[in-house]
């Protein structure tokens, strides 16, 4: 039974629509431009900005009386209440645990955040657990978290394959602990040349039967 360890943001869940359905709300509550949701995008740098920092450039472009706190609530409560599931991942899930694949979620950010979106959206239900790096000190890509994610339920991380959109935190992370991946392309083209995946798919469904489909010559031996 190996592991099959998932990224969440952009991976299992699609944080750009959540974040984009979130910050026109928001946007609108506030009488801001809505074409002002290309800044928040960009501010927000695909999550990478710290909510407290993100929440502080909110508050001084539109000069709000609201505080960073009540905005970094709103930010964390806002998202996870517009991040949604794909049945459809969720049938995957199911079927690669019933090849025998056990799935973890591996997942930088903060855990309030990543945990509520886990649960809001019923993904508890589809993997055996998850690891945030808020909750365990330590950041993809170090191998920790990975050794961590193989504790939690555990396992070891051999014959692991490691499902993530980031080239440095997933592939990279992946290659740090010598098992394969699939890196979740999301219109980009894979430039880095110190490391690779070992296959390319369009979304997290094809992610996951590209996993199973390069797993049965192994297991007819």
């Amino acid at each position: 039974m190996p592991l099959l360890l998932l990224d969440l943001d952009n991976t299992l869940v699609d944080r750009d629509t959540a974040f984009r359905t979130w910050g026109a709300r928001f946007l609108a509550a506030i009488g801001a431009p809505a074409y002002d949701i290309d800044w928040l995008v960009d501010v927000d740098a695909d999550g990478l900005m710290s909510r407290w920092d993100l929440a502080d450039a909110i508050r001084n472009r539109y000069g709000l009386r609201e505080s960073v706190v009540d905005l970094v609530d709103e930010l964390h409560e806002g998202q996870v209440e517009c991040t949604k599931f794909d049945p459809m991942v969720g049938a995957a899930l199911r079927i690669a645990a019933d090849a025998g694949w056990v799935p973890v979620i591996v997942t930088n950010g903060e855990t309030r955040q990543q945990e509520g979106k886990i649960r809001h959206t019923g993904l508890d239900r589809f993997v055996a657990d998850w690891v945030v790096s808020q909750e365990v000190d330590c950041r993809k890509p170090n191998p920790r978290i990975f050794e961590i994610a193989a504790d939690r339920v555990r396992m070891s991380l051999r014959g692991a394959w490691m499902i993530g959109d980031g080239p440095e935190a997933d592939i990279g992370g992946a290659t740090t602990v010598g098992i394969p991946s699939v890196w979740i392309h999301r219109g980009r083209k894979w430039t880095e040349r110190r490391f690779g995946p070992t296959r390319i798919a369009d979304g997290v469904i094809q992610a996951v039967a590209a996993v199973l489909a390069a797993d049965q010559p192994y297991r007819m031996r």
